[in-house]
């Protein structure tokens, strides 16, 4: 074997030996988690809190967790974007019973203020808070209005406790569309991963995209509508079972 045979011989070795220690093996990329806390929440409750037993500081590890697997052992965490209002916490009288409800004593304020309060300690997480509209009016639970539509029960058989204050986010929608500009446009990340269940955030993510952002949606095994999938790079739901509110079982395609 002549010298620039042996070369070129030993130069493919190393090739192959470098190609063998690689293969399969992909850079890690930096992932933002955004997540919708209204929606979280009442998903979360739904799914694995139906009896309202875990404390806020319970939850807030859950969610943890639930975003670092979101980004992955071999991948880089950038920030948890953590998305909701502080609780009402006015006095109101119940129009059921009239008697006054002091929302500050409630267990929904002691439970989304632990959560909140341990969110803030925990390390790579922001919290993005908007504003509550208060419309200062109660509506009935869309269940029982349904019972009173369909002759089950009258009026003078409601509850105080199947009423409910009408509450309203302000301001949402709007910091998620910005962050995700925002992370997009100044390619602070590779990939960004929404916790949530609207399509609000359709706009955002077509720019994401557009910029080169691998986005991902996790709607938590809520229902969305099939048309999302086309603005998405990839569904990866916490919760095992997620259904199209159509019977789509298309994956998200690349664009």
């Amino acid at each position: 074997m002549d010298v620039p045979t042996l070369e070129l011989f030993l130069l493919e070795k190393i090739m192959k030996s470098s190609n063998n220690q690689n293969k399969g093996a992909l850079p890690p990329v930096k992932v933002a988690v955004l997540i919708d806390g209204g929606f979280f929440v009442k998903r979360f409750n739904s799914v694995f809190n139906p009896s309202r037993t875990m404390t806020g500081e319970t939850v807030a590890q859950r969610l943890y967790t639930i975003a670092h697997r979101h980004v992955g052992k071999e991948n880089i965490l950038y920030r948890i974007f953590y998305y909701d209002c502080h609780p009402f916490d006015k006095k109101m009288h119940n129009p059921i019973n009239n008697h006054v409800i002091d929302f500050k004593t409630t267990p929904e304020y002691k439970f989304r203020t632990e959560l909140m309060e341990a969110l803030k300690k925990k390390r790579k997480v922001a919290l993005r808070l908007g504003t509550l509209k208060e419309r200062r009016t109660w509506a009935i639970y869309p269940h029982k209005v349904k019972d009173l539509l369909s002759g089950k029960i009258e009026a003078k058989d409601l509850q105080s406790e199947d009423v409910h204050v009408e509450l309203r986010q302000k301001g949402i929608d709007m910091k998620i569309g910005v962050d995700i500009a925002s992370l997009a446009l100044k390619r602070f990340v590779d990939r960004i991963v929404l916790i949530s269940g609207d399509s609000d955030f359709v706009p955002a993510a077509k720019l994401a995209r557009r910029e080169g952002i691998d986005f991902i949606l996790d709607p938590m095994g809520a229902e969305i509508e099939p048309s999302l999938f086309e603005h998405i790079d990839g569904l990866e739901s916490s919760v095992k079972k997620t259904i199209p509110k159509a019977k789509a079982t298309k994956r998200a395609n690349n664009k």
